[in-house]
């Protein structure tokens, strides 16, 4: 498939904005009839703008999006999609996008003279890759590239696992090993259609860590392939930056706020709340906290926050937050992304100004109707984006104690004691809340359980069955409070067990079977998780299963583990 048959009318043009090359669908097109000719782009679309992503225009009655890429050698290359018109792109296409992952860490980790070798041999591979399939790839910026195959040949890329990912890795680029996403869009009615899935599906494949394939089904099917690989940190001081800019300006447009975490809530959800409010406060507007139940995990904490007389009357159930909602109030919703497990999904809907962070791996059924959100699946908490954004923040901010030590509480529960899923950022930063006023060993009391929830916690730990080796599988059987908190503590637990390299503890509440699965990196819980409706991260997922008995689960589980195994083997 060469450039005169290329599906999408294309162009192009030097800077001058002459035509230097068009193929056949831009002919078909745009070309004036026989005996007239088009010299510049600027002619038949009148204010183009070279410099611009994307644009659109009404030519011929019809609406077009030039999608204009970054020059080369003087050249510009100019897509342009019709969006008028429903044109079937037929059964057997597929358009995707791939995405450079690190492609800014490689090069900064990188000798200046040897980049561009290194990247030519990228672009080489990448092309020969897609070419020798019978499709065409098309780089449009310095780390995204849009292809287009035959919808037959997605079970081929499956079979091979996208050998691309690994002949990527391998390119001598530095220190940092390359990383690259795909988003693949299908059974669109046109060709538009499946470009947009393919865009949502990179989005999401980015925002799960990168590193995997995401294939996009129509509107609201998806598949996973890879993932194996641990997020790429792709965050910077300048990212950080801008998110705290511009979550001040949503908070001084806003005439009030409501901000709240996840059902179930934990001491990142809660301490990550506390630091909202301080911050709205800092900047006048009236702020509450959704909380809809206090468990044993939260409950040392809240009677700390309790004692700060700032705190009378914030914390609210959701039905008063749907009474005291206005049109203009901001909705704040942290340490999750899906509507289905925040404490008031309904405010999710309402909101007309929303702000999300969060550091759990995007999956389906994410909200998207969001003003603004911060989300970066490497961190190892919301409290910890919190805390980045503060140390960008008016410096007239000052947390608390008690809320300080909240967001070194958040951050040390989901990094276990700084064992998992830590960064440079994490301890810095843990250093700027230990500047606030945190202290360790007050910080230390909020985790301490009751001598219940301890005995409940051995039982489940003396219950492990040891399945292939080198997993354990238990069950908690003992009433307790908040057991979906607890069974999460005691799979880490079962971590500390030599040998033991993933654990699964299961537990049975009012009908609906809870899984909390942790992994010391070799084996992917989150993989073997999604595979049961629910999902997570590498080290840590979990999920429920309604209308299941726990001998079903426990057999549901093992079997899962089985497909999973057997898939990594081939």
């Amino acid at each position: 498939m060469d450039d005169r048959t290329f599906p999408l009318a294309y162009v192009q043009i030097n800077a001058n904005l002459d035509i230097l090359f068009c193929n056949n669908k831009f002919r078909e097109f745009f070309m004036p009839a026989e005996g007239e000719s088009l010299f510049k782009l600027s002619d038949l679309f009148d204010g183009y703008d070279i410099t611009s992503r994307s644009q659109t225009a009404v030519i011929n009655d019809r609406r077009w999006r030039f999608v204009t890429e970054e020059p080369r050698g003087g050249k510009t290359d100019v897509y342009i999609f019709d969006e008028s018109e429903e044109i079937p792109c037929g059964n057997n296409v597929m358009a995707a996008l791939l995405v450079l992952d690190n492609y800014t860490e490689v090069k900064e980790n990188m000798e200046e003279v040897r980049h561009p070798h290194a990247m030519a041999v990228v672009d080489r591979k990448i092309n020969e890759y897609f070419t020798e399939l019978g499709g065409i790839v098309r780089k449009f910026e310095q780390d995204k590239y849009l292809f287009i195959l035959r919808e037959d040949q997605l079970e081929e890329l499956k079979k091979n696992k996208f050998s691309i990912m690994e002949m990527i890795s391998k390119v001598d680029v530095g220190s940092i090993p390359m990383s690259m996403s795909i988003g693949i869009g299908i059974n669109g009615t046109t060709m538009a259609h499946c470009m947009e899935y393919a865009r949502g599906a990179v989005d999401l494949a980015l925002a799960r860590g990168g590193g995997q394939v995401v294939v996009k089904e129509g509107e609201d099917k998806y598949q996973f392939i890879g993932g194996s690989v641990r997020e790429i940190s792709t965050n910077t001081g300048v990212r950080a930056r801008m998110k705290a800019y511009g979550f001040a300006e949503l908070i001084k447009t806003c005439t009030d706020v409501i901000v709240m975490g996840h059902k179930s809530p934990d001491l990142d959800s809660l301490g990550s709340c506390a630091a909202i409010f301080s911050i709205c406060e800092f900047f006048g507007r009236k702020c509450h906290i959704v909380l809809g139940n206090i468990n044993s995990s939260i409950s040392t904490l809240y009677k700390r926050l309790m004692e700060d007389q700032r705190y009378e009357s914030i914390f609210i159930d959701g039905d008063t937050a749907l009474k005291q909602f206005k049109r203009r109030t901001l909705v704040v919703v942290v340490d999750a992304h899906k509507k289905s497990i925040v404490e008031c999904p309904e405010l999710v809907e309402r909101a007309k100004q929303l702000m999300i962070i969060d550091h759990h791996r995007k999956g389906p059924g994410a909200i998207e109707n969001y003003s603004l959100t911060y989300h970066e699946s490497f961190a190892s908490s919301a409290s910890e984006l919190i805390t980045e954004m503060l140390m960008y923040m008016n410096k007239g901010i000052r947390l608390t104690k008690t809320e300080a030590e909240g967001l070194l509480a958040g951050i040390t529960v989901d990094t276990k004691n700084f064992a998992f899923k830590t960064s440079s950022m994490t301890f810095q930063a843990a250093a700027y809340l230990k500047q606030l006023g945190a202290d360790t060993v007050s910080v230390r009391r909020l985790f301490q359980n009751t001598l219940d929830a301890y005995i409940a916690k051995a039982s489940v730990v003396c219950d492990a069955e040891i399945i292939n080796k080198n997993m354990a599988i238990s069950v908690l059987r003992i009433r307790v409070d908040n057991p979906v908190v607890l069974i999460a503590q005691a799979a880490d637990e079962l971590l500390g067990i030599r040998g033991i390299e993933a654990s699964f503890v299961l537990n049975e509440m009012d009908g609906t079977v809870y899984i909390s699965a942790r992994s010391l990196g070799t084996v992917n819980v989150q993989l073997i998780m999604e595979k049961m409706g629910g999902g997570g991260h590498i080290s840590g997922a979990a999920t429920q299963l309604k209308n299941t008995t726990l001998e079903e689960a426990q057999q549901l589980l093992k079997d899962t583990i089985d497909e999973y195994l057997e898939e990594k083997q081939r």
